[in-house]
């Protein structure tokens, strides 16, 4: 097996795993305009990372983590609904970031690849930073999973339990935005939130508990990530959309099979 493929599956599955771990809430609160509005704004950090000379990581780093603070900062306030919030935050990054590529256009910067992913040109470097990444989200996770549960059942519920709901949504909001900063060369920005979504969705119609649920979703996403890395490879077509075709397919198998049994 060629390194490149090695290379592209260890990255690609560990991004997977984590996506389907964050995809449950994200299907469950029904954020997933959340997560498109992340990912689009992480274009915005691609152009500021090469504007800066920083480097595309730091400045998608930056920009969802900031997109997801201003989020966060809004949840409380009622003049301006969340999701017309989401839109104007999602197209304005968006459009921002297109606007910022086209000064940076001389340094040969392809616009496809951060659209939709280019899993193949992933080094061994980027594999340790998507390791040291995932397990960071992973660490989090185990720490927000039980009072993240609670909140996601019921707000009220939780406050009477104790739960600081405000740092438990920060939390969330922040390692979302981590995710998706690390998934853009996996699936690209406009595909992350399938990762996120499609898993999470298709594991709701065989678990039974929350814990099933999030395990089925990283076996969906894995298997999505495996199929889509051979058919780019064999089949010479890009390997963002063959993950996400993947997956969906897996999607609608899965209800074909639950009307069978």
């Amino acid at each position: 097996m060629d390194e490149f493929i090695i290379r592209a599956l260890i990255a690609g599955i560990m991004v997977a795993s984590v996506a389907g771990l964050l995809g449950v809430f994200i299907v469950w609160r029904r954020m997933a305009f959340f997560g498109d509005t992340l990912s689009h704004s992480a274009l915005l950090g691609v152009a500021l990372g090469m504007l800066f000379n920083v480097g595309f990581t730091i400045g998608v780093l930056a920009s969802t983590l900031l997109v997801g603070l201003i989020l966060y900062s809004f949840q409380k306030q009622k003049r301006v609904s969340n999701d017309a919030l989401l839109g104007i935050l999602a197209h304005s990054g968006l459009s921002m970031g297109l606007i910022a590529l086209s000064f940076v256009q001389a340094q040969n910067t392809n616009i496809e690849e951060w659209l939709f992913g280019d899993v193949l040109s992933v080094s061994w470097s980027d594999v340790y930073f998507i390791a040291v990444i995932m397990l960071v989200i992973v660490i989090i996770m185990r720490w927000l999973w039980t009072p993240l549960l609670t909140l996601t059942v019921h707000d009220e519920l939780a406050k009477v339990e104790g739960v600081n709901t405000n740092l438990v949504n920060l939390g969330f909001v922040l390692v979302v935005a981590l995710l998706v900063a690390t998934a853009m060369q996996i699936v690209g920005a406009l595909l992350i939130t399938a990762l996120l979504i499609i898993p999470a969705t298709t594991a709701r119609n065989f678990a039974k508990t929350p814990e099933q649920m999030a395990l089925i979703a990283a076996f969906i996403g894995v298997l999505s990530v495996i199929g889509g890395v051979y058919a780019s490879f064999w089949y010479d077509v890009p390997a963002g959309p063959s993950i996400v075709m993947f997956s969906t397919a897996l999607f609608f198998s899965s209800h074909a099979a639950r009307r069978l049994l």
